[in-house]
Formats: C-alpha cells, sequence, structure tokens
C-alpha cells in the first residue's frame, strides 16, 4: 500500500504573529484543520487524491477568513471574480476556470470543466453560463462580501494601486457612504492572505491538485494570475509530483512555477524537497514573493516559501495534523 499524504495551504505573505491576535490566530488554524480532515478523512477510507483535494479547497472556499470563494477579493468595480483550477496526477488532465462570479465553490466548477468538456480553462461568462448548464450552487453577493475585504478595495483605489493581500501596508478605514458596513467589523489585515490550495497522494499513488482564488484587491482589464494556469498555479503528474502554488502571480507565471518543481524533478532527477526549495528560491530571485505545497508518489511532503508566513498544513504518517503560519 502507498503512502497517503494530503497538504493544504491558505496564502503566502507579510504574516506577522505580532500583528495577529490569538482568538484570529485559532479562527485560521480551526480553518486549515478543518480543510485537512475534510481531505483525509477521503483518503483514510480509500478515496481519490482528486476528492480529497476538491473537498480541502471546498472547505477553504467556504471559510469567509481566505481569499477564495465567500472570502473573495474585489475587483476595482467592487466585483468578486474568482479562478480555480485542478488537475489529476493519473491522467494528466486538468480543468480551470477563471472571471467566475457568484459560484459558490469554483473549484466545483473547475472539476466539471475536466471531465464533462473537451476543454481545460473557460473564463467569464462562458465559464458562468456552463455552471449553470450544470447546474453548480450558485451565491448572491451578498454571500460574497465581508467588510475587511471591501475596505481593502477602497483603500486600494485611493492609493491608485493593484493590491496583494499579502502586503505589509494596514488599510486605514475609510469612512465612504457605498459601504455597507460598520469599521468594527474589520479583522486584522495581517490574517487576511491570498490564494488556497490543496495536494494529495492517494492509495493507489495517483496525485491531485486543487487551487481556488478571488485575485487581486482592485484588479482590472480581466486580470488573470497563476491559479487558473496549469503548469504555473497548479500541476500533477504521478511520476513527479502534485503542487499548488500560492503568491504574486505574475511571477508565479513567469516562472512557470508549478510544473518547474515537476520538471527538476523529472531532468534533474531531483526529490521533491529539493525541487521545490529550488523552485522557491528562483522565484526569489526574480523578485517574486509566495510559496507552494508539494506532494510526490511515495507521500513526501514539501511546504516552501520566500515571505514572511505562509498559512500551511499537512498530516504526517501517524495521521497526526499539523497547522503552521508563521516563518
Amino acid at each position: 500500500m502507498k503512502k497517503i499524504a494530503l497538504a493544504v495551504h491558505g496564502g503566502a505573505g507579510t504574516i506577522l504573529k505580532s500583528r495577529m491576535t490569538m482568538e484570529l490566530e485559532n479562527e485560521y488554524r480551526s480553518g486549515l484543520r478543518a480543510a485537512l480532515e475534510a481531505g483525509w478523512t477521503i483518503l483514510q477510507r480509500g478515496g481519490m487524491s482528486l476528492d480529497a483535494t476538491e473537498a480541502a479547497v471546498v472547505e477553504l472556499e467556504n471559510n469567509p477568513l481566505f481569499n477564495a470563494g465567500r472570502g473573495a477579493v474585489f475587483t476595482h468595480d467592487g466585483r468578486n471574480e474568482m479562478d480555480a483550477s485542478i488537475m489529476d496526477g493519473a491522467t494528466r488532465n486538468a480543468g480551470a476556470v477563471a472571471f467566475v462570479r457568484n459560484v459558490k465553490n469554483p473549484i466545483k466548477l473547475a472539476r466539471l470543466v475536466m471531465e464533462q468538456t473537451e476543454h481545460i480553462l473557460l473564463a467569464g461568462a462562458g465559464a458562468n453560463e456552463f455552471a449553470r448548464e450544470m447546474n453548480v450552487e450558485s451565491a448572491t453577493d451578498e454571500y460574497f462580501f465581508t467588510d475587511f475585504r471591501y475596505q481593502q478595495l477602497l483603500e486600494a483605489r485611493r492609493q491608485h494601486k493593484i493590491q496583494l493581500d499579502h502586503t505589509a501596508d494596514e488599510p486605514e478605514l475609510i469612512e465612504e457612504s457605498e459601504s455597507p458596513k460598520t469599521k468594527s467589523q474589520i479583522p486584522n489585515p495581517k490574517s487576511q492572505i491570498g490564494t488556497v490550495g490543496a495536494v494529495a497522494c492517494d492509495v493507489r499513488g495517483n496525485l491531485a491538485a486543487a487551487t481556488s482564488t478571488g485575485g487581486m484587491t482592485n484588479k482590472k482589464y480581466g486580470r488573470v494570475g497563476d491559479t487558473p494556469l496549469v503548469g504555473a498555479g497548479t500541476y500533477a503528474d504521478n511520476n513527479t509530483c502534485a503542487v499548488s502554488c500560492t503568491g504574486h502571480g505574475e511571477f508565479f507565471m513567469l516562472a512557470v512555477a508549478a510544473y518547474d518543481v515537476a520538471a527538476r524533478m523529472k531532468y534533474k532527477n531531483s526529490g521533491l524537497i529539493e525541487a521545490a526549495l529550488e523552485t522557491v528560491d528562483y522565484l526569489r530571485d526574480i523578485g517574486g514573493e509566495g510559496g507552494l505545497i508539494a506532494v510526490d508518489a511515495r507521500g513526501n511532503v514539501a511546504l516552501p516559501f520566500n515571505s514572511e508566513g505562509m498559512y500551511r498544513g499537512f498530516v504526517n504518517s501517524d495521521g497526526e495534523i499539523i497547522v503552521e503560519i508563521y516563518r
């Protein structure tokens, strides 16, 4: 029997313990643990890695603390536009969506693209039309609204910039009549960080990876990051590894980061941990901040990052859940 493995992430960036309350830290740890429990239950029962990664990411999408699904950030126009992708290491088939709106769990839609169409990536109106055809669960704009995310947008608009969730700058409290919430509801911004993802190895040695995000605050012009791009933000191949990335997407695209880990294993005969570390180091060299999670068919796990912290967790060989945040 192969050694099963599971890891998840909830984003990487400037995450400082000095700026985190104990209550909020516990909420984040609880969210990561819930995602691991959802995926691990499937793997323990002999289930597929694909099902495990999807279940783990759904948990994170449903948690408003993370920038995916319910906690997605706002675009310049005040909308929630989400991206997601999933890949099966056994078949090397993948599915992805970009610019989807009002889809409660974009990762489920990405899997349907993989399994029910001849395509890999659907975007915008077409992706939403496909969601309706597949009867994917939808949600109103109010479901996706969080006051902290809205305050992020107002601050980004004020400064005329595109805002990464893992910025070191705290948003000022903007008093505008267009905000329907109160300032007292704003949590510590240091703990609200980008993309979510999961990677897994099941009892058959099959690998899978899944990633989901709300993108960047105040993004314009139909910007797409690495998350829905196979090879950049998500990759899985039974012969090498499964990878899910988080960070400044433009650099992960330039590095083809998820595939880069697999390529180092395939062409350099590097081990998983060595390959993952080298990829993250290369990202730093070209100016990219973030991290990734990866597993191989032997059940090894790697969770490297080059930022101040990364919300992350994995299950060890004894079935113990390990959750970490800081460097």
